[in-house]
């Protein structure tokens, strides 16, 4: 830690050395923040400079909400004994739980949004001995598996008022210490948790951005612009296979469902649409109502391989709507039938749009072209077709079969079709 003059107690109204721990911590934190630390990497220095200036750490952990479609909060767990720092994420909705429900944390939440409340709230806890008090289940727990004593302090993020007032870092800590924690072990950590809190929430904020952005965007797309893509215009030229998908009569299908049902089709279709992709690195470009568009990037492999994943990864997804029709149908709920097409080409990838309102899409014709072919999959009777510049890309041509020239609206000139060999998939 970097050294600081000693301060006149009278100045500090605190014990010396503990006020320069306050402060060393205070520096060694900020510098943390600026630094863009990761909060694994943080909290696990923190802990360990607890434990090197005394404080008898046995056990620490950091949890925070976040803003994710899947992930509601994280939380981080500090073992003295394993000299290691453990991450858990939390599912959206777990704040239901009932053992959340009968927590220390939701209690301390609940406290801190009180009209008198400062936003932050605490509670001690000694865990053996006459002034036990075991009054959340946790600290049964804790207090089986050798700790003494226990404090936790929520910080809340966001003014009063502020709709993320239940957003914020939430703390616990323990030792195990027969006498349990010291009071200035207390005063420390109750004067340098809010700037923790602040170097946490500057990386918090910058993971939330990242993990928004690829949600909404794409995984590739989404890094793309956080790391600084975004002047309209910007665009390169890519070597990629389109994947384009659509639920046929869908028309029909929305006519019949009401709004929630539809709505869950949809997640139901596009999720195991997206399952296929996931292990092959394809990319999700973005829902189109009932519509898919992915692509595959050849940057970093052959047009052989690029295809042969597409390809894979388009016969799993076939064959897992197919199982997702068939126990969806068991259950009297709508079903759907997805028409796909695959195809190769040149397009634009980046940004798009207006001064205000951008899209980091791809552009080109063999955008336009891969949505008409797959058109073609009801008159031919296919639910997956290819294009014959995907074909020739394949070197394993024996599992596709040319259907013939077909006319593309929008194309000048008819194109030969593939389809996928009967019996062929693995």
């Amino acid at each position: 830690m970097p050294h600081v003059p000693d301060l006149p107690p009278h100045l500090l109204g605190l014990d010396p050395a503990l006020g320069r721990h306050i402060i060393d911590l205070h520096i060694w934190a900020v510098r943390q923040g600026l630094r863009g630390a990761a909060v694994e990497a943080l909290f696990d220095g923190f802990c360990q400079h607890l434990v090197v200036i005394g404080v008898p750490l046995w056990r620490g952990f950091v949890g925070m909400r976040t803003l994710h479609p899947q992930w509601g909060g994280y939380g981080y767990t500090w073992r003295r004994d394993l000299n290691a720092i453990s991450q858990d994420r939390f599912e959206r909705g777990s704040g239901t739980n009932p053992d959340w429900q009968v927590s220390p944390f939701n209690y301390l939440i609940n406290q801190s949004q009180l009209p008198d409340a400062s936003g932050v709230a605490s509670l001690r806890r000694h865990l053996v001995g006459p002034a036990a008090q075991l009054d959340f289940p946790v600290l049964k727990g804790l207090a089986a598996a050798g700790a003494t004593d226990y404090f936790a302090q929520f910080l809340r993020f966001g003014a009063e008022g502020d709709p993320s007032r239940g957003s914020g870092s939430a703390y616990s800590f323990a030792t195990d210490r027969p006498d349990g924690f010291a009071d200035n072990d207390l005063i420390l950590l109750r004067g340098v948790l809010p700037v923790v809190s602040l170097a946490i929430m500057a990386q918090a904020g910058h993971v939330i951005a990242r993990s928004l952005l690829e949600a909404y965007l794409g995984g590739d797309a989404g890094r793309r612009v956080h790391a600084g893509a975004v002047e309209r215009g910007t665009v390169e030229t890519i070597q990629a296979v389109l994947w384009y998908a659509d639920i046929r009569g869908f028309t029909t299908i929305a006519d019949a469902a009401p709004g929630p049902v539809l709505v869950e089709l949809l997640d139901a279709v596009f999720e195991t649409l997206t399952a296929a992709l996931r292990p092959r690195d394809g990319q999700v470009l973005k829902f189109l109502g009932d519509g898919m568009l992915a692509i595959f990037p050849s940057s970093h492999a052959t047009r052989d391989e690029t295809c042969r994943r597409a390809l894979d990864s388009a016969i799993e997804a076939m064959a897992s709507l197919t199982a997702l029709n068939q126990a969806r149908h068991a259950a009297g709920k709508p079903i759907a039938t997805v028409d796909l097409a695959l195809h190769i080409g040149e397009v634009l990838y980046g940004n798009v749009g207006a001064v205000d309102r951008l899209d980091f899409t791809v552009i080109g014709p063999a955008v336009n072209e891969v949505a008409r072919i797959e058109a073609l999959c009801e008159p031919l009777g296919r639910s997956l077709l290819v294009s014959a510049e995907f074909a020739e890309a394949m070197s394993e041509q024996h599992r596709l079969e040319p259907l013939g020239r077909h006319e593309l609206r929008g194309v000048r000139q008819a194109r030969e079709i593939y389809g996928l060999v009967l019996g062929s998939a693995p």
